[in-house]
């Protein structure tokens, strides 16, 4: 019968039915090996929160350019910025300082800013 293997972010491996893992995935590229328990990197969840970011924010921020060029064709001044506003909010999101502060990863899963990337995918 063949083990299945765990492996962490560093290549170490264990099998799956000796250790003790996390309660979700949603940071497996952050998992470290220590004995029999896997835990989460939170340097390394934090930059795959941050990938998280810019992945969800790439449609917005195209969303949002259409958005900007029907105001200016317009000549909406006020649409314009605000169009704007809004994409320096998502251009700025990996940088919130929420995220840097986050002391653990549910700290980090609440750093998501629903108001600008809309629903979270930690939730």
């Amino acid at each position: 019968m063949a083990t299945t293997n765990i492996v962490d972010k560093d290549g170490n491996s264990i099998g799956a039915s000796d250790a003790t893992v996390p309660s979700d995935r949603l940071f497996r590229n952050a998992w470290s090996l220590s004995g029999s328990t896997i835990t989460e990197d939170l340097t390394a969840a934090k930059v795959i929160f941050k990938d998280k970011i810019r992945e969800v924010r790439t449609p917005l921020l195209a969303a949002e350019d259409v958005v900007y060029m029907k105001a200016l064709e317009g000549a909406d001044t006020d649409a314009q910025a605000a169009s704007v506003t809004k994409k320096n909010a998502l251009r700025d999101a990996p940088a919130n300082s929420a995220i840097a502060n986050a002391a653990n990863i549910g700290a980090l899963k609440s750093a998501w800013d629903a108001d600008v990337l809309g629903d979270s995918p930690y939730a």
